[in-house]
């Protein structure tokens, strides 16, 4: 576990230790998530004025980061990732262009309404349960700013969880989701704990937020992935079957019938070769262009989505992983951006 990992927990032994006055403590940490939450919803308030302000948006993409790494069950670095990928997004190294042509300096596409202080909520005491409430809340307080999408940077994949279950009670039914990962992070509760990032998506499942799940690029997988997945009916697509499944997963139609479709990508999904700055090494995995023609291919309307797992700790590369991590958000933002067609005269 890192230094910042074990003096987190230290802090948390303190603020429970036996003496303290507990009504003391809830009110102090209600008074911190409060605050919290008060800062997102001001600044989603300020960029929904601004997209509204320009016109001709149905949908635009909104960057949230939720900096949450503790839940990891190797290295906790993620939780450091989303400042890096911020900083890659808007790097002069490349232009602003998507490969679609649109500009993410436009508000219409991308917006930022900055990261859930997480860590600073975390060392007042707060458990997991309440922290993964406020990650909800914080996504829903996005969605209440039409035409805003969430875009969620993590953090580890544990975030997957809370994101996908505000997007489906905001919208008020369930979603079909598309998964791009090493791992089906479908434990029931790896090493015990049911908020692992390896056991997101059986929440999900268990929560009933989800029509369809498509877990694609799995290439570690045990018995207990493989139960679950049929547990639960999921269309898991296996990286030494991608030869034969690459026709169909290029061009996916999903969100039919639902209220729309989410898209989780976990950046250990691409071979290491590609992405190396990320917890799990995993060889065997998709190239860059894999990825990016399954996202240009799919068809379906994109409510939410989310990237996760780039460690910033093991992205020693002149932090490439984070380039990667950013052009995926950067094409991401491209897909679920909508614009009113203007009928020629």
């Amino acid at each position: 576990m890192s230094s910042l990992g074990r003096s987190g927990i230290r802090f948390l032994h303190k603020l429970n230790s036996p003496g303290l006055p507990t009504d003391l403590l809830e009110k102090g940490q209600n008074r911190v998530i409060d605050a919290s939450l008060e800062l997102i919803r001001e600044r989603a308030k300020l960029k929904g004025e601004l997209v509204r302000a320009l016109g001709g948006s149905l949908a635009s993409a909104s960057l949230l980061g939720v900096p949450l790494g503790h839940n990891s069950s190797f290295h906790q670095g993620p939780a450091f990732a989303p400042p890096h990928i911020r900083e890659a997004i808007w790097c002069d190294s490349t232009n602003s262009s998507t490969e679609e042509g649109k500009d993410i300096k436009d508000l219409r596409v991308l917006t930022d309404v900055g990261d859930v202080p997480l860590q600073e909520i975390r060392e007042c005491g707060v458990d997991d349960d309440r922290l993964m409430n406020v990650i909800s809340d914080s996504v829903k307080l996005v969605m209440e700013e039409a035409p805003l999408r969430p875009l969620v940077l993590g953090g580890d994949h544990s975030i997957s969880y809370p994101v996908v279950r505000a997007v489906s009670e905001k919208l008020g039914g369930r979603v079909d989701i598309l998964h791009l990962d090493a791992h089906p992070d479908i434990y029931d509760a790896f090493e015990g704990n049911k908020y692992s990032h390896a056991s997101p998506f059986a929440r999900i499942m268990e929560g009933g937020y989800a029509r369809r799940l498509l877990q694609v690029g799995i290439r570690s997988i045990n018995p207990e992935g493989r139960e679950q997945g049929q547990r639960f009916g999921v269309e898991q697509f296996e990286m030494r079957t991608f030869s034969r499944d690459r026709d169909f997963l290029e061009n996916l139609k999903l969100g039919e019938g639902v209220k729309g479709v989410y898209v989780s990508i976990d950046v250990d999904s691409l071979d290491p070769a590609f992405a190396p700055g990320v917890s799990h090494f995993e060889p065997g995995g998709f190239s860059f262009r894999d990825v990016l023609n399954i996202l240009h291919g799919l068809q379906g309307d994109i409510v939410a989505a989310d990237v996760v797992e780039l460690n910033p700790q093991r992205d020693t590369a002149h932090e490439m992983t984070a380039m990667v991590a950013a052009k995926l958000v950067r094409e991401l933002a491209a897909k679920i951006s909508k614009r009113t067609v203007i009928s020629p005269r």
